[in-house]
């Protein structure tokens, strides 16, 4: 009989299999950015927020992980135009 080595104590290993990113909304992508439904139509026609249609009706959908990366870009190029001296102090304007 072969030696057991295992510790019977031992959590199992976890499986691993494939993770799927959460899966927003055109809906919930225009609630978290709070911007008007148009820009985010205009921003995944563009490419610039990578979307995807699924299933007949071919709702629209945004990767968790791509929004998360656009807003990154858009602060990292909202600061580079700031250094540049491209945005100055009377450009930034408080909303209505």
């Amino acid at each position: 009989m072969p030696k057991r080595t295992e510790n019977v104590n031992e959590e199992p290993a976890p499986t691993t299999g494939p993770v799927f990113p959460r899966m927003l909304t055109l809906e919930q992508v225009q609630e978290i950015l709070n911007v008007k439904s148009a820009l985010v139509y205009s921003l995944v026609r563009s490419g610039e927020l990578p979307a995807g249609q699924f299933g007949g009706r071919g709702v629209w959908r945004v990767r968790e992980s791509d929004l998360a990366a656009y807003i990154e870009a858009a602060f990292a190029k909202t600061a580079e135009r700031i250094a540049a001296g491209q945005i100055k102090d009377d450009d930034v304007t408080a909303e209505d």
